[in-house]
């Protein structure tokens, strides 16, 4: 008998009926890989657990793959006979398909909410991204049991593999600590896959939401996509990338270093959220999706590599840069170097390479695109993966949370300072409530539920602060049509189960902090089952132009997620909040508790 969490796998053969016409609920697919001999595009699909696979010659999907869990991430082996697939929010699994058979062959568990297979060289073991536990997994890949665990920063969100094997490149999603330190961003982990050790880069001041890897074909250069705030500046305008700029950063893997980070938006057009990368197949080119602008950036590599080298000896590269240090301020480094290609379909994502070809799944219009930067012109066509998707409100409003052609100039969308919907880890300076005072980023999460709105409880409403948001944060004039798509997608979104829970359930240490949370007064204001009483206190927690303001009380679903804590997020952790910054008893009477008082507060506070 199969168990009730195995993968059941089924194979439709044949082209599918109804692709490219009619309509449907929409498929969302995701991470995309080529077949090692080229004949295959594989797409896994979020809405619709299907793995399809694509014929890229005949322009068609050739055959779908259904599983009974939509797969996160996928790797090959080399001859293309086994197909590996993870995914789950929560408790996850990973599983192996024979793909001749269509067959499952095995599947195992994959921690909490896996990503980003990848394959040894030898076959021998899968890595996987387990992200909301802060670590790679090294799987089996014979039976899928969990040999090892490698602990990462915050959220590994992509990885890949050098070809000679020895070093895996881990992207982690959202910076670590203190959201006050003097140097708030994302850190990349370079494993030593025969030692099992670590190493970290850091990424330039204000890097946050990491998304994607990829590698020169040598393996010597690790590309990096993720969003480079300027969170040091009031939000008093867009222009010239003011707020938010895209991001991809250059690795020089051997030596465990950042070669540097150069900006892939332009002086009056911003290149919104870039999430893919990857090289052709030869190396000459590389290639970066922008997931909030539709686009493809089809840049020169060896004069990428040309133009940092000369930089690096101190040579004048363009107006801008002289330095090195420069080089992350200039908006015009990929001018001569770089073309965009405007892509056909809504919300690019994953990219996989069949030679020049670049095939780019279309998260919100169910396609792949297809773009031959070789080519002369350089054009883009789209393959449908189904039947054309016909969004009701709340996934048209999720299109607009993410499309930023909403915002001026496309700098931005609103996932850029919530990606997935919740935090940044990053403080802004707004300016519904002064200037000089940043807060950290909410969670969307509940937000039309736990009134008022903004850490400063400025807005009454969800509502209200999505208005406001499209009108003084991305500087532009919406339709009501729009913020009230954008309401009923923020309505929709549904809690993820902590990482802290033990199987499903509180552990014993939750359980009695159940308890201690009650007897702390936590209750009196985080009452369930929003956690959130929906009324402003102070509780001692502002600071210089802040001090002595009453602030919105946050509900504590999902903060697991969404650390750093406090309003401005001095609090790396819970504990710290209880502690280090609870002077005076006035956030929780919690100065009495002794240490397993306060870790089972804490263990409870992380389970919700």
């Amino acid at each position: 008998m199969i168990r009730s969490w195995s993968i059941r796998v089924a194979v439709l053969a044949g082209t599918m009926l109804g692709a490219g016409a009619g309509s449907a609920a929409p498929r969302s697919p995701g991470p995309v890989l080529a077949l090692p001999d080229g004949s295959r595009i594989c797409v896994s699909t979020e809405s619709a657990a299907r793995i399809l696979e694509v014929d890229p010659a005949a322009g068609s999907v050739s055959r779908e793959i259904k599983t009974s869990l939509p797969a996160a991430g996928m790797a090959i082996t080399p001859d293309g006979s086994r197909l590996f697939a993870v995914g789950a929010v929560g408790r996850g699994r990973a599983w192996c398909i024979d793909r001749a058979r269509g067959r499952e062959v095995w599947d195992a568990p994959a921690g909490h909410s896996p990503v980003a297979p990848v394959l040894s060289k030898d076959g021998a073991r899968l890595y996987v991204c387990d992200r909301f536990a802060n670590r790679v997994l090294v799987l089996d890949a014979a039976n899928g049991k969990t040999l090892t665990s490698i602990p990462v920063i915050r959220e590994p969100i992509a990885c890949a593999l050098t070809p000679d094997g020895a070093t895996l490149v881990v992207v982690n999603h959202l910076p670590a600590g203190p959201a006050t330190a003097d140097v708030v961003s994302i850190e990349v982990t370079l494993v030593d896959t025969a030692a099992g050790t670590a190493a970290q880069v850091r990424l330039p001041n204000g890097c946050t939401a990491g998304r994607g890897v990829g590698l020169s074909p040598d393996g010597k250069f690790a590309y990096v996509t993720s969003i480079l705030g300027r969170y040091t500046l009031p939000t008093t305008q867009l222009d010239r990338g003011w707020m938010m700029t895209s991001a991809l950063s250059i690795i020089d893997v051997a030596q465990r270093k950042l070669v540097n980070t150069v900006l892939l938006d332009e002086i009056d057009r911003g290149a919104a959220n870039p999430w893919g990368v990857t090289c052709t197949t030869d190396g000459a080119r590389l290639l970066v999706t922008h997931s909030g602008s539709h686009e493809v950036s089809v840049i020169d590599r060896a004069k990428l590599h040309d133009k940092l080298d000369r930089v690096a000896k101190g040579e004048k590269v363009t107006a801008v840069s002289t330095s090195p240090q420069q080089v992350p301020n200039d908006l015009a480094f990929l001018v001569d170097i770089r073309e965009r290609i405007r892509l056909p379909g809504n919300g690019p994502r994953d990219i996989a390479v069949i030679g020049t070809k670049a095939f780019i799944v279309e998260y919100f219009t169910d396609t792949l695109a297809v773009v031959d930067p070789a080519a002369s012109p350089v054009r883009s066509v789209s393959i449908p993966l189904g039947p054309k998707p016909v969004p009701d409100t709340v996934r048209q409003g999720e299109i607009f949370f993410h499309d930023s052609a909403l915002c001026f100039q496309q700098w931005q969308s609103c996932a850029s300072c919530h990606p997935d919907a919740r935090v940044d880890g990053l403080n802004w300076d707004l300016l519904n409530d002064g200037m000089g005072n940043p807060k950290q980023t909410k969670n969307m999460l509940l937000a039309h539920r736990t009134p008022p709105a903004m850490m400063s409880a400025i807005r009454d409403s969800a509502e209200v602060a999505v208005r406001s948001g499209l009108r003084y944060i991305q500087f532009a004039v919406r339709p009501e049509e729009d913020a009230k798509a954008i309401d009923e997608y923020l309505k929709s979104l549904k809690p993820a189960p902590s990482p802290h829970l033990v199987n499903g359930r509180m552990s014993d240490g939750a359980r009695r902090g159940e308890k201690v949370f009650k007897k702390a007064g936590c209750a009196d204001c985080h009452p369930a089952p929003l956690f959130s009483s929906l009324k402003p206190y102070d509780v001692g927690t502002g600071a210089d132009l802040d001090k002595d303001k009453a602030y919105d009380t946050p509900t504590l679903v999902e903060c697991w997620r969404t650390a750093p804590y406090l309003v401005d997020g001095r609090a790396a952790t819970i504990k710290d909040v209880l502690t280090t910054f609870n002077k005076g008893d006035r956030h929780g009477t919690t100065s009495g508790l002794n240490e397993q008082e306060l870790a089972d507060l804490e263990a409870y506070v992380l389970s919700l």
